[in-house]
């Protein structure tokens, strides 16, 4: 089969992440896509119930965003950001401005999620350094993860991504996120831990922890934690990487709080993953920390491809998309059928938990289970066997579909998971 071939092709050169490859399956070999679906070389077709990790949230393949890649293509294909400019990054930059929460006034560019927040944990870093003040420590949430570089994978908490490198990582203090009953008790922590300790930034991610199993917490806890931590001088930066353009049922996630972060993180759904591109944005404060006649107090961090047009012009099209009465029309459709599905299966006995915001939906199976182990692998064949991708995260099943997604396809995804239900 030609789809064997291409398995052994891969095996024989490619180190895939997230993989253990003396026990993994062969990468299933993918050939075409459209809107929600992808199919493989057997001519199988899969619903694509994660939007390929969150990023194709208008479709695989959307008409509109490729057109909008190759006129700019045929116009300028890539410039160094680096003491040039181009039309693609100044628009994209006067669009977000407009949507973004009100304070953020300043865009850099990076390439993916990570860097996004590598760049914002050096912008805080470099913000106090530039005031002659030596502040070294991060505050996050337990069970984070914001990427995989090393300030970045400082800020997370999950040990199955960080543990060989816990000797090697930057200083930081974890705190739990809020829940309703709990913010006191978190205020008060947090209080203590800027006192006693140099505290640089506070990094979170808003509403929802994502790698951690679609794990909720409380908007009104989360407000008040940056609003002590504004109190405090310690900045605040909101990776919005898994949650930002829609996701939650407003813009950003942020937009459910009255006080807004310092520092703000996008990729993603930034270009609908049609092409690598991210973005850390700031405030006018920040920025003006960085304005000196000494150059090296200047924010010396690059990326090659920062602010490439090809990207620029895909995250245009996607926010034109974004704000579309098409688009708006689904986000809600799915944010309603998601809840529905909740109150449908929720107190089902295999069922611990299930809960949904905006277009994210997730269920905890009451049983214990290692985040990738045999019993998730079980479940995630399942799915594959059902032509639904959904990737659980060990015992936490989730949906966070494009919102394209036919009604009749959102339907089959919640068949699966009550089949599941059933079967295991």
């Amino acid at each position: 089969m030609q789809e064997q071939k291409l398995q052994n092709r891969d095996k024989k050169y490619l180190w895939h992440p997230l993989t253990q490859h003396k026990t993994a399956a062969p990468p299933l070999g993918v050939v075409k896509a459209k809107d929600a679906l992808f199919w493989d070389e057997g001519g199988n077709t899969y619903i694509d119930g994660i939007a390929s990790w969150y990023t194709a949230m208008y479709g695989h393949c959307n008409e509109k965003i490729s057109t909008a890649i190759t006129n700019q293509m045929k116009e300028l294909d890539f410039v160094m950001f680096s003491g040039f400019t181009h039309r693609p990054a100044i628009e994209l930059s006067e669009r977000l401005i407009q949507v973004l929460p009100s304070n953020q006034a300043k865009i850099f560019f990076n390439d993916n999620g990570s860097t996004a927040v590598e760049a914002a944990i050096k912008m805080a870093l470099q913000y106090y350094y530039n005031k002659d003040e030596k502040r070294d420590t991060l505050i996050a949430f337990d069970d984070g993860f914001h990427g995989d570089t090393f300030g970045a994978m400082s800020a997370s908490g999950l040990s199955s991504y960080n543990g060989p490198f816990e000797d090697f990582l930057l200083k930081v203090i974890r705190i739990p996120p809020p829940q309703e009953d709990t913010i006191d008790a978190v205020l008060e922590l947090l209080d203590n831990i800027c006192k006693n300790n140099s505290c640089a930034a506070f990094v979170f991610e808003p509403l929802v922890q994502g790698a951690a199993g679609m794990k909720f917490h409380s908007a009104k806890g989360l407000d008040l934690l940056l609003k002590k931590c504004q109190e405090l001088d310690v900045l605040c930066i909101a990776d919005e990487i898994m949650t930002g353009f829609g996701k939650t049922g407003k813009t950003f996630a942020c937009d459910y709080l009255e006080h807004k972060p310092d520092v703000l993180c996008l990729s993603k759904a930034l270009t609908a993953g049609m092409f690598p591109l991210s973005i850390t944005t700031c405030t006018q404060k920040v920025f003006d920390a960085f304005l000196s006649d000494e150059v090296a107090k200047g924010f010396f961090h690059a990326h090659t491809y920062s602010a490439h047009p090809l990207g620029c012009a895909a995250a245009l099209a996607g926010l034109e998309l974004l704000s579309s009465d098409e688009i708006l029309g689904r986000r809600k459709y799915i944010e309603v059928a998601h809840q529905n599905f909740v109150l449908r299966i929720k107190h089902h006995p295999k069922v611990k938990n299930a809960r949904s915001l905006g277009v994210i939906l997730a269920i905890d199976l009451a049983i214990d289970t290692r985040r990738y182990g045999k019993f998730r692998d079980r479940l995630y064949d399942f799915f594959m066997d059902n032509g639904v991708n959904l990737r659980p995260l060990g015992n936490t099943i989730y949906t966070l579909p494009p919102y394209v997604i036919t009604n009749g396809q959102l339907q089959k995804i919640y068949g699966a998971i009550e089949d599941a239900l059933e079967v295991f």
